[in-house]
């Protein structure tokens, strides 16, 4: 992750967690994670799991989703999945 998304996600999940008068244990719970990970991700740790990312999210009714950015080429080779 890199840094810029690590603390967009610390902020996002921090502020939702407040706005639904959660403790971070009680996040932890309802996730299905420690409460180590849940003050991980809002300390903005560039290294999570995914999958716990997304349960964490999901505990939050928050979504993670993936835009383009401008002026990005993909590369020929990943373009195809080698299923063809």
């Amino acid at each position: 992750m890199s840094s810029t998304f690590a603390s967009a996600l610390a902020r996002t999940v921090r502020a939702r967690r407040l706005e639904e008068h959660l403790t971070q244990t009680d996040l932890a719970d309802l996730a299905g994670v420690s409460e180590r990970f849940i003050r991980s991700v809002e300390h903005g740790k560039p290294t999570l799991r995914l999958d716990s990312v997304e349960a964490v999210l999901k505990a939050l009714g928050l979504n993670l989703a993936v835009t383009g950015r401008a002026n990005i080429s993909v590369p020929a080779e990943a373009e195809h999945d080698g299923n063809e």
